[in-house]
């Protein structure tokens, strides 16, 4: 067979010889021309692709994937205070999105309340402002939490805002084992991709596997971290980066939390991920079959994991917004429908679209509408989802999943041997990588290398046309201010000041801190307050400027 093919390929190369002259080819291809059997011929199918649900996964994590249930339909949304978000949350659920994701302001993504002097001008603007249980409360009004499945999209408070959402569930009734839901708690990529840390890493993965504890004993259908990929990716790394660097996040999280003594058939079930769908269609499906093949490996030979959840790679996918232009943003709507159908073509659980005008601002009603409306489309109406991961087999598709396997897998080598991921973000490294790439990739738009079109081709000269966009009230700082001072007129302040007082002391300690976050929160202590208190224990983290 191998002889016929190579014999096939010499005949092949002269007839394109021949071709060339009257037709050259495009020059600077990152692929071969052509792929074959000889390009898979090292793949064991059993052992390297194998079935649905089986391991090592490659082609998903359900036996009959979407052909039993379809995707979660989610949009990433947040806005000024917690009423408007409510509504806007109450709309979406209307028009068929099946989950909520929560997007959090920059002050509440780094601990601090709306009152801070380093709040001033950012309350509101890019996420809802939770300052108490008080916003939590409204922000799911009327939303009954046995109901939804909800993601909220944040790290360095994590354990507080999860603390908030098992109270307020808890108000509505509703009991710890029928919450459903992920909350983001991946810290370690803030320290390279997104900035809103707060403690240093090695305080801030101990809130990290006081989660992983209290979840497995108290809230088994929660996934209790949402590993960063995304975020990786959306701050300048390759795809293979992506991969590997939120790999070894994840490898830094599991010794930690086995090193406390957990078992990671306990808590390794409840390890979910967020990664981006990018432009390069092939590649994003290869990236998604490489990833579950690769992490089914760590769980099974690493770490001896015997359940088949504790190996599986569960994945949300938000488009790529870095991506997304000002210039011609209808264009837009075709590069996340592209985006999205390769996520869904590489068999993910979970996803986001971006709205077509996140480039200029915060999605309207309609733009939002839209992007629900993509995936209900691709879902409904395109016939994609009709067989399993319909690409495997495919010499080129096959090829490239198992060359962005082998790549991401030495990178990780490397961060092992730099004493892991914690150590790898102290020394810069993976910023460093991460910054190079990035600067190649904007240096091949800026040379006409990388086209994209309306910034370096078919450019319109003619001005930008008004865009409809959001815009958040400037008065929702003093709105939000005054809810804060209201909460804390009314509130018992002995009893805050009581469960601040045991909070610190469990942080001082090796107690597991949620039940201490969850009993301040109960009094209604405020975000900052109780961050405020961690940060006497722990400190702050201040990065630094070597790299």
């Amino acid at each position: 067979m191998d002889r016929e093919i190579i014999e096939g390929l010499q005949y092949y190369e002269t007839k394109i010889n021949q071709t060339l002259v009257k037709n050259p080819e495009r020059k600077d291809f990152a692929v071969k021309r052509l792929y074959t059997p000889l390009d898979t011929e090292t793949l064991n199918y059993t052992a390297n692709i194998g079935f649905p649900g089986e391991y090592p996964f490659t082609r998903g994590v359900q036996p009959t994937m979407y052909r039993g249930r379809l995707w979660t339909m989610r949009a990433y949304s947040g806005f000024a205070t917690a009423e408007e978000t409510n509504a806007r949350y109450k709309y979406l659920l209307g028009v068929g999105q099946t989950g909520l994701s929560v997007a959090m302001d920059l002050p509440t993504q780094i601990g601090l309340d709306s009152d801070a002097d380093l709040a001033q001008g950012e309350v509101g603007k890019v996420g809802v402002a939770i300052d108490s249980l008080a916003d939590m409360e409204q922000l799911f009004a009327g939303i009954p939490l046995d109901k939804v499945s909800t993601s909220m999209t944040i790290n360095g408070p994590a354990a507080v805002l999860l603390a908030m959402y098992i109270v307020v569930a808890e108000k509505q009734g509703v009991t710890p084992e029928q919450l459903r839901g992920t909350i983001q708690n991946d810290i370690l990529k803030e320290y390279i991709a997104r900035g809103t840390y707060i403690f240093p890493p090695r305080p801030s993965m101990r809130l990290v596997t006081d989660t992983f504890a209290y979840c497995s004993n108290n809230i088994p259908k929660w996934n209790t971290i949402s590993v960063g990929a995304y975020h990786i990716r959306e701050a300048g790394a390759s795809p293979v980066q992506e991969i590997a660097f939120a790999f070894s996040n994840a490898i830094a999280y599991i010794d930690a939390a086995i090193k406390a003594g957990q078992k990671v058939d306990d808590f390794a079930p409840g390890i979910s991920w967020i990664f981006t769908a990018g432009l390069n269609f092939f590649e994003e499906i290869a990236k998604f079959r490489a990833a579950r093949r690769l992490w089914a490996r760590i769980m099974k030979e690493r770490y001896g994991a015997t359940i088949p959840k504790a190996q599986m790679l569960r994945v949300h996918v938000h488009t790529a917004g870095s991506v997304l232009t000002a210039q011609q943003p209808l264009n837009n709507v075709v590069r996340i429908t592209w985006q999205a159908m390769s996520a869904v073509l590489a068999g993910i659980q979970s996803m986001a679209c971006c709205a077509y005008d996140e480039a200029i601002a915060l999605p309207t009603e309609e733009s939002a509408t839209l992007a629900l409306r993509t995936q209900q489309l691709l879902a409904y109406e395109s016939s994609i989802t009709d067989t399993i991961d319909p690409l495997a087999g495919s010499y080129y598709v096959e090829h490239l999943t198992s060359k962005i396997e082998n790549e991401a897998e030495k990178y990780i080598g490397k961060i092992d041997e730099m004493g892991g991921a914690v150590a790898a973000i102290e020394q810069g490294y993976m910023q460093a990588e991460m910054a190079s790439h990035a600067y190649s990739y904007q240096r091949d738009i800026e040379t006409g290398h990388l086209t994209v079109i309306g910034i370096n081709k078919f450019v319109d000269n003619k001005k930008l046309a008004e865009q409809e966009v959001i815009k958040v009230d400037m008065n929702v700082a003093a709105r939000q201010i005054s809810k804060v001072n209201n909460i804390k007129m009314q509130r018992n302040q002995k009893e805050v000041e009581r469960a601040l007082a045991e909070l610190k002391k469990a942080c001082l300690g090796t107690e597991n801190t949620m039940p201490y976050i969850i009993a301040a929160v109960k009094t209604y202590a405020t975000l900052g307050e109780i961050c405020g208190i961690m940060k006497e224990v722990f400190g702050e983290y201040k990065p630094s400027a070597a790299y």
